[in-house]
Order: C-alpha cells, then structure tokens, then sequence
C-alpha cells in the first residue's frame, strides 16, 4: 500500500493538522471533562481536575480549541475578571469520538497492561496469528 497516496499521510493534508490536535493528550482530557460537566467551566475548574497539566500546558490548549472551533471562551465583567470555557457544537462532535476512544481504552486496559508487563519481563509472547483485513 503506498501511504503517500492517502492524503492523510501529506504533511499538507488540513485533516492532519486536526487530528494532531485531537491526538493531544491534555486535548482528550479537557474537551472530555467539559463534555462531561454538560456546562461552562471555568480555568481553575479545569485545572484541578486535569491531574498533572501545568498552567501553562492548559492555557495552549485552551487557545489551541478556541482558535479551532471546539470551545467557546467567554469573559465575564466582574472584578476579578471571571473566564469560561464551554464546547462549541463542533467540540460536542469530537467529545463523541472521544467517548469511543475512552470505552475502549477501559475496555482493553487490562489487555495493554498485561501486555505491558510481559514485555517489560523479557518474557517471549505468543505471537497472533496475521489476518487481511480488505
């Protein structure tokens, strides 16, 4: 199969981009937390609950799904100055995508664990058997 030929593959390919954003890792762990509260959530919301992103780490992501189209940012007057984040229709589309990706991540968790730990022994696994899938 000749990968060039699949526009996904160019460095060109506006598809490509996207999917870098989405393959993110603080990407999936914030669009899925503001799918989940089903409301706004404001920066401190969504720091403490991303376990381990750095201030800084979230604050590139949440321009990086406001510049895309996937979160809402809004800024309330009050003082101090009150910020919002909230999924834009297009954010709901790929939390949906998401949803897949974390029902088979737990899903097979166990499998990649074991796997895991069989290779980090040294131990020889039974290889699968190949099959076509065309």
């Amino acid at each position: 199969m000749d990968t060039k030929s699949l526009p996904v593959f160019s460095a060109d390919c506006p598809s490509r981009t996207i999917v870098d954003v989405l393959a993110n890792k603080w990407v999936l762990y914030v669009l899925g937390l503001l799918r989940a509260a089903d409301r706004p959530l404001r920066f401190g919301e969504l720091k403490r609950s991303v376990e381990g992103v750095t201030q800084k780490s979230l604050t590139k992501t949440l321009r990086t799904l406001e510049r895309d189209g996937f979160v809402d940012r809004r800024v309330h007057a009050t003082v101090p100055p009150r910020v919002e984040y909230r999924l834009t229709d297009l954010g709901r589309d790929a939390g949906q995508l998401l949803t897949a990706l974390n029902d088979w991540a737990k899903h097979n968790a166990p499998k990649v664990v074991s796997s895991r730990e069989t290779f980090d022994a040294g131990q020889p696994r039974e290889a699968p058997a190949w099959t076509h899938r065309g």
